[in-house]
């Protein structure tokens, strides 16, 4: 049996209304393609900048790493150098604590040489000068016969010498003793 044309027409009408929503999905299909092939083809580029990105990221990290390196370098420099400067203010220490030390000296000399200078103050001023008096006084009396004059003077100016010089020593003693209980107090 052939077909005709009209028969063929027919049987497309029949099935025209049946292929119409099988046309209208494979539209449907064809259009979801489209557009799964343009997102596919958005994620393509999306990826291809994320790998330029990463790759970016990539040498940065890596540039972050040489600096990181060097940093720590820095950094053990930095230590050294502070290890060298606590030395150093170790070593100031030592030398400010032998300088009190040597301060500490120098004053004790310093007030020993003021207790001399008392010495010898109190010994120019009580002894040395009375004496110097006394023999003032004993040539002013010159009216006197030489020979009386030097005897009885001679003699009254050896003794007050002699007082004098004696209670010079007595002095020194006592401020001897009293300095020696002071430093045993």
């Amino acid at each position: 049996m052939s077909l005709t044309k009209e028969d063929l027409i027919a049987i497309a009408d029949l099935f025209q209304p049946m292929l119409q929503p099988i046309k209208e999905d494979l539209q449907e299909l064809k259009n979801d393609t489209k557009m799964l092939k343009s997102d596919v083809q958005m994620l393509k580029e999306e990826v291809h900048v994320l790998k330029d990105e990463v790759h970016i990221l990539k040498d940065e990290v890596h540039i972050l790493k040489d600096e990181v390196q060097v940093l720590k370098g820095d950094v053990q420099v930095l230590k050294d150098k502070v290890q060298v400067l606590g030395d150093d203010v170790q070593t100031l220490k030592q030398e400010v604590q032998m300088l009190n030390d040597d301060m500490q000296m120098i004053k004790g000399d310093v007030a020993e040489l003021k207790q001399r200078v008392s010495e010898i103050e109190l010994t120019l001023e009580n002894v040395t000068n009375r004496n110097i008096k006394i023999i003032a006084e004993g040539h002013l009396d010159l009216s006197r016969r030489l020979h009386e004059a030097l005897k009885v003077e001679n003699e009254r100016e050896i003794i007050a010498i002699r007082v004098n010089i004696l209670e010079g020593e007595l002095q020194r003693m006592k401020a001897q003793l009293n300095s020696d209980s002071r430093i045993l107090i």
